[in-house]
């Protein structure tokens, strides 16, 4: 029963599809409304145009609408509409044997150049210089020339000629992605070259695909339209959008209606195929740039298969605390990493969080912000910043984001772009955020930087990334967390990659900072050392779930749960010379070993029967303290630990 349950909630909470995605969206749904339209009144205009795109009514020259001629005729008397729509096939056949070729050789070599590397890539790469090089409409007039009225080749020849920007494209994508542990995974599992192309690095890339052929549609529609307007295309009576364009421009200054019939379709055209790949890139990214809430029918397993139903798991948001979160829960790949998260951070409060590796710290952070990675995304929960809840509105993420929370990584030179100099990108989050001028935001730098204690501020601001120190690079870091001017700071082990001299000075950066702006700071880290530096109060984190939280001065005198006991034994800081550092027995399970109950009974010394039964709540067993063990009270005994 428990099954099934889970795998039904599993189902339940897949996010819509793409296509689904992006008809969600009202340019998306307009843009494809139009195209599909278009394409079927191509396609059936034998079926319904009134007239044949040949059919002569000399008694009718450029006339207007009418019941019989919807959209007038020309000079020869004939239907517009009719032309219109038989035209509209020669540009649909023109764009599918462009689009072809164009993604047939793009998305090849782009994907061979970036992962196979060597001799490939450089004769790629080069070819496709060279191809750049070339005067694209230029080589389609020879063709054409070579060719007389041969539209055929001409399309074929300018989807050669633009897959270069495919291939650049999709190459220095491959590039980074052939680096990821999971490709490597899969080369030792034994998948060839070709199943890992098509399995692991196309499928991250169908998106982009998909509006750069969008994209090159568009232009593709503009140059046929633009031959048939010069006479290279659809020879004369037989019809084309650019030869409409064409007999209008001729018969401007007695039937200047034409135009209407004659361009406005291929205006609109080119919008639709543009918005649409607009469409399609908001909709691909939506699933890691900003998670989404599940809906009432893709709600979380039923509280009696996961966690059994507590009022310290389902209080209500405190509304006087700056960011509350109340049972967060949070998947990635369709298996729960996050269950169940609350806790809340006060204005100027500085709010620690404690756990190994795995334990879903980076990952709540992460969530927080709407940036679940490895497009995981928000199954329940919610995550109050100011009253608001960001987890359900993408709109409030985008004005939160820099301004109302900042973010700091362990790595430094991940926040930092390798191409632009640092005051160049401080510059940037400045004026986005304070909406300046140069001058003001260029004074506005280098008081961000005096900030953080750098010395120099005007010779760094002119320093790439790699021409700064660890250190320096995680002060520079926080000067573009600070740009926005944030009330909240997430700081994710913001000392990890950094000795211990320097670890110091961020630190105390860190205590001058909140004390100077009075912003809060949530910080993730396995450090007790920090804990006990910086923080207020304490959350510690294991598989997914709070399991411990308290003042940070009781829970380093009186730990309530085994794991936060294990852990503080463990800390270097109290060890004695020439004695055992104690340790935790095994590791940390993954989600999908979750287990049923307590999920350290495996690694506890004090586990019994009772702890693998059934779920473990969060209770309180004492004032402002929180803890998910059955057997809290007998660590209180002198010398009892797991």
């Amino acid at each position: 029963m428990r099954r099934s349950t889970r795998a039904a909630a599993g189902k339940a909470v897949t996010g819509p599809g793409l296509a689904r995605r992006v008809l969600r969206r009202p340019a998306g749904a307009v843009s494809v409304g139009w195209l599909m339209l278009l394409t079927l009144a191509t396609l059936g205009a034998s079926l319904i145009a009134p007239h044949g795109p040949l059919d002569q009514d000399l008694s009718h020259v450029l006339g207007g609408p009418s019941a019989d001629h919807l959209l007038g005729t020309d000079n020869l008397g004939r239907d517009l509409l009719s032309r219109l729509l038989f035209g509209g096939r020669s540009t649909l056949l023109a764009v599918g044997e462009a689009l072809a070729v164009y993604l047939l050789i793009g998305v090849t070599l782009g994907l061979a150049s970036g992962f196979l590397g060597g001799w490939v890539d450089w004769l790629v790469t080069r070819t496709a210089d060279l191809f750049f090089a070339l005067p694209g409409i230029i080589i389609v007039l020879v063709v054409l020339s070579v060719f007389p009225g041969n539209l055929h080749a001409a399309m074929v020849t300018f989807g050669v000629l633009g897959s270069p920007g495919m291939i650049r494209i999709l190459r220095s994508q491959t590039l980074g992605i052939r680096e990821e542990l999971y490709v490597a995974a899969a080369t030792v599992a034994g998948l060839t070259r070709a199943q890992i192309l098509r399995r692991h690095i196309l499928p991250r890339m169908t998106s982009m695909v998909i509006v750069q052929g969008a994209l090159f549609a568009a232009i593709v529609v503009i140059i046929q339209a633009g031959l048939g307007f010069l006479g290279l295309g659809a020879q004369p009576p037989h019809p084309s959008w650019g030869g409409l364009v064409a007999d209008a421009s001729q018969a401007i200054d007695r039937a200047p209606w034409m135009l209407v019939p004659a361009g406005v379709p291929l205006v609109l055209t080119v919008m639709a195929l543009a918005q649409m790949g607009d469409a399609i890139r908001d909709a691909a990214i939506e699933r890691w740039s900003v998670s989404k809430m599940a809906g009432p029918a893709a709600a979380p397993p039923a509280p009696a298969e996961t966690e059994p139903s507590s009022t310290k798991e389902t209080a209500e948001p405190d509304p006087g605390a700056l960011l509350s979160v109340r049972n967060l829960s949070i998947e990635i790949g369709g298996i729960p990493v996050v269950q169940g998260v609350s806790f809340d951070v006060s204005a100027g409060e500085t709010l620690g969080v404690v756990g190994e590796s795995g334990c879903g710290k980076s990952v709540t952070s992460l969530g927080i912000l709407g940036l679940v990675p490895g497009g995981g995304r928000i199954t329940g929960g919610q995550v109050l910043f100011d009253g608001v809840d960001l987890a359900g509105s993408p709109a409030a993420l985008a004005r939160v984001r820099g301004a109302g929370i900042a973010y700091v990584s362990q790595e430094p030179m991940v926040a930092l772009d390798p191409t632009f100099a640092v005051g160049r990108q401080l510059a940037e989050a400045v004026r986005r955020h304070q909406r300046c001028d140069r001058r003001a935001a260029q004074e506005r730098v280098t008081e961000l930087l005096r900030m953080v204690n750098i010395p120099d501020p005007a010779a760094v601001a002119r320093r790439y990334p790699h021409q700064l120190s660890g250190g320096l690079a995680q002060r520079v870091a926080i000067a573009l967390a600070l740009a926005g001017d944030p009330k909240l700071l997430i700081a994710d082990e913001p000392t990890t990659a950094l000795d211990v001299t320097v670890q110091a000075e961020i630190l105390a950066l860190l205590r001058t900072l909140q004390a100077e702006t009075g912003m809060a700071v949530l910080i993730v880290t396995h450090d007790w050392g920090v804990v006990a530096d910086l923080c207020h109060r304490s959350v510690v984190m294991y598989a997914g779930q709070i399991v411990e939280q308290a003042e940070v001065e009781q829970m380093f005198t009186r730990p309530f749960h085994p794991y936060t006991a294990g852990l503080l034994a463990a800390n270097p800081h109290l060890a004695g010379e020439g004695e055992p550092l104690p340790t935790i027995p095994g590791t940390v399970p993954a989600p999908r070993d979750w287990p049923l109950g307590c999920r350290f009974a495996a690694r506890c010394a004090l586990a019994t029967a009772a702890c693998t039964n059934e779920p473990v709540a969060l209770t309180e067993p004492a004032p402002d303290r929180l803890t998910r063990c059955i057997h809290s009270q007998q660590l209180l005994v002198e010398g009892t630990r797991p």
